[in-house]
């Protein structure tokens, strides 16, 4: 997906990394991809500390702005 002329788009777990989520400071001191990192990783997949809401509203405060393209 391109991004859109002028604006940044979000960082994968930029979210994660400012809330200092302890499953992600987990993830920091493993090799990315490793059996250890890919099993830490799960939690997330499946279990994550955070909710929707609490990530939507970040996302807000931060100015992000969620879009998708117009159909067709």
């Amino acid at each position: 997906m391109a991004s859109i002329d002028g604006y940044t788009d979000y960082q994968r777990r930029e979210y994660c990394k400012d809330v200092k989520c302890p499953i992600q400071l987990l993830l920091n001191r493993e090799v990315e991809k490793s059996p250890k990192y890919e099993e830490i990783r799960a939690i997330c997949a499946s279990n994550c500390l955070h909710t929707t809401h609490e990530f939507h509203h970040w996302l807000i405060e931060r100015g992000y702005l969620v879009v998708k393209p117009k159909e067709r």
